[in-house]
This record gives C-alpha cells, sequence and structure tokens, in this order.
C-alpha cells in the first residue's frame, strides 16, 4: 500500500491554504475507483497539517510507500532544505517504511500554457477565442484531408483536450456512432459516465436545452457496498445499476475504467432488457491505462452496435469529455 502527500507552503491566511482541491483532483485521476485516504495533503508552515504529522498518519493507515511531492514552482531553500529535512527524520522514525520524494512542479510546457492564457485573459481575451486560435493552430499543424467530414469536429477536440496528434491515427468510429450520439442529444436521452469527472466536464448548458441530464452513480451508498461485498470496482457496478434501471440512457462515456467498458460490452451481448436497446445507444470507450485498457478498447471495437474508440493505450477523461462535448456542439449546429 502506497499513499501520496501533495506539500504546500502554507500562509497565514486561511483561504490561500487551499491545495486539498488539488489533492482530490489527483486522487481521482489515478486511482478513480479508490475509497481509501491514500493522497493527502500537508503544509510546510502557518497552516495544518504538518508534513511530520501527515507522515505519520500514513504510518498508520498502513502505507509502505509514502510518496512525497512539493506543490512548488521552483527548487528553493523549501524544496531543496527544509522538506528533505523532515523526511530524514521520518526515514529515522519509521526505517520500515519507503519514502520517495519527487521534483517539484517546475518548468513544464503545460504550466507555460497556463501562463498564455491568463495572459490572454488579463488582455480581454475570452476563453472562446482562445479556443478559436486553439483549433486553428490544429489545422495549421495537421492535415485532416480524407477523413469523414462529420469525425473532424470530434478530432479537433480530442487534440485540443490532449495537445497529442497522434489521436488523428488512432481514434475508430463505428459507421452510426455520430448519428446515434447526435441522435441521442435531441432526443433527451441522458448521458451516463463511469467517473464524477467525466461527468464534471461535460458542458451541461450545452446539453440541458435538449432536457437531457449526466447520470454517475459511482457514489452511490449501494454500489460502494456492493463493490466492497463483490470485490468489484464501483465504476462496473455503477454502469450496470443504471443501465439495468433503464434511466433513458442515449450514450455512455467511460473515460477512465476499463472493467466499466467490459461490463457494458458484456450486458450489450447479453439477452437482457437493456441489450435490445444497444443499437440506440452510444458507447464512447475510451479508459486510459496498461491493465485492461487497450483489451476492452479493442473488443468494443469488434461490436455491432454505434461505437467511438481509440486503440491505444491513451485515453481517459479529457478524451471522453472532448468526444461528448464535440457531439453537443455538433447538436446545436456547430462545427467544433
Amino acid at each position: 500500500m502506497e499513499n501520496i502527500i501533495l506539500i504546500g507552503h502554507g500562509s497565514p491566511k486561511k483561504d490561500a491554504n487551499n491545495i486539498e482541491l488539488a489533492g482530490r483532483l489527483l486522487h481521482g485521476a489515478i486511482h478513480p475507483d479508490c475509497t481509501d485516504d491514500c493522497v493527502k495533503v500537508a503544509y510546510l508552515q502557518f497552516a495544518e497539517p504538518e508534513i511530520a504529522d501527515t507522515i505519520r498518519k500514513c504510518v498508520e493507515d498502513g502505507a509502505k510507500k509514502i510518496i512525497i511531492h512539493p506543490y512548488f514552482l521552483s527548487s528553493g531553500m523549501h524544496v531543496t532544505n527544509d522538506i528533505p529535512e523532515i523526511i530524514k527524520e521520518a526515514e529515522r522514525q519509521y526505517p520500515d517504511r519507503e519514502f520517495i520524494y519527487t521534483e517539484p512542479l517546475g518548468i513544464h510546457e503545460k504550466l507555460v500554457q497556463v501562463v498564455v492564457e491568463r495572459i490572454h485573459a488579463a488582455n480581454g481575451l475570452l476563453p472562446e477565442d482562445i479556443e478559436k486560435r486553439s483549433f486553428e493552430i490544429i489545422d495549421e499543424e495537421t492535415d485532416l484531408t480524407g477523413f469523414p467530414p462529420e469525425q473532424i469536429p470530434i478530432i479537433h477536440r480530442v487534440i485540443h483536450a490532449t495537445a497529442d496528434f497522434e489521436f488523428k491515427n488512432t481514434l475508430l468510429f463505428h459507421h452510426d456512432a455520430i448519428k446515434i450520439g447526435i441522435d441521442a442529444i435531441k432526443s433527451g436521452k441522458n448521458i451516463l459516465t463511469d467517473i464524477e469527472m467525466v461527468k464534471t466536464g461535460i458542458i451541461k448548458r450545452w446539453l440541458e436545452p435538449w432536457g437531457g441530464k449526466v447520470i454517475c452513480n459511482i457514489n452511490d451508498e449501494d454500489v460502494i457496498r456492493l463493490s466492497k461485498e463483490t470485490g468489484k470496482t464501483r465504476s462496473e457496478i455503477a454502469v450496470e445499476k443504471a443501465l439495468n434501471e433503464n434511466n433513458n440512457i442515449g450514450i455512455i462515456a467511460i473515460g477512465n475504467a476499463p472493467t466499466a467498458l467490459l461490463k457494458i460490452i458484456e450486458i450489450f451481448n447479453s439477452k437482457s432488457e437493456i441489450s435490445n436497446l444497444k443499437s440506440q445507444i452510444l458507447t464512447v470507450g475510451v479508459p486510459v491505462g496498461f491493465v485492461k485498457a487497450f483489451e476492452s478498447k479493442a473488443l468494443l471495437s469488434a461490436q455491432n452496435f454505434p461505437f467511438i474508440t481509440n486503440l491505444s493505450r491513451k485515453g481517459g477523461t479529457p478524451v471522453a469529455v472532448a468526444i461528448v462535448n464535440a457531439l453537443l456542439k455538433m447538436a446545436e449546429g456547430g462545427d467544433t
């Protein structure tokens, strides 16, 4: 068992001590089905919990490996001296535990992009202007000639969300996928997601005029209980629950959980009542990872019901969200 500690500097101004949100987002990104408190936060000074106390809590929780990340922009004295000293003391106190200390945030292209967006915002450039320019850059840097016109808005949004041009070669579309997806939106059907992060990313104001809503059952009490009792992931139990309840579902968006995607394929190939509707439901299956992710997508690509997937290990929440948002934009008559 491992725990991750995200360390902030801390401030006498209480509302500045807010890295808990970053910790929750990190937890959701790397452990989407986890209910344990395995990602913790701590502060170097001026705020609680302190680093030593958080390390002790990790040990008490049974963590054998403790990964410590300084949520700092540069390697100043705090990162190179103060925090390492605290870790050395922890190593003396807990010699049977493994401690790993990571680099700080440092200089990264994604942080540079954040700065660029902040500058544009300060100069009065609206988010939609930034998005428009982003799509122009994508067109300048890649050739989508020969792709079916209805696929291009989706490819655009996926590349925009990931900054990864490889997706234009790995995205795979069932011949009815886009039509079924748009028809489902316009018919007021609901969108089922595997995790809350996918649900959060879908632009609700584009969906609401059609009457649909976004459903995610992963945090339902009975889903959590069944996961503990059966050993199955919460994601697969949650999607099965939603499908069995027949919640007017028209699109299923799987961004993280291969087990959820495999469960959907299993249900759609069974003799259950919902399987009779599989030709009217679009399955967006793009889980990311090294275990079962590619295999589940390869299996999806061989199905005879509508799907959009990508044949690689890549994927995740940004890809699933981008595909659904592209369909929502197309439904209202927009190209991207």
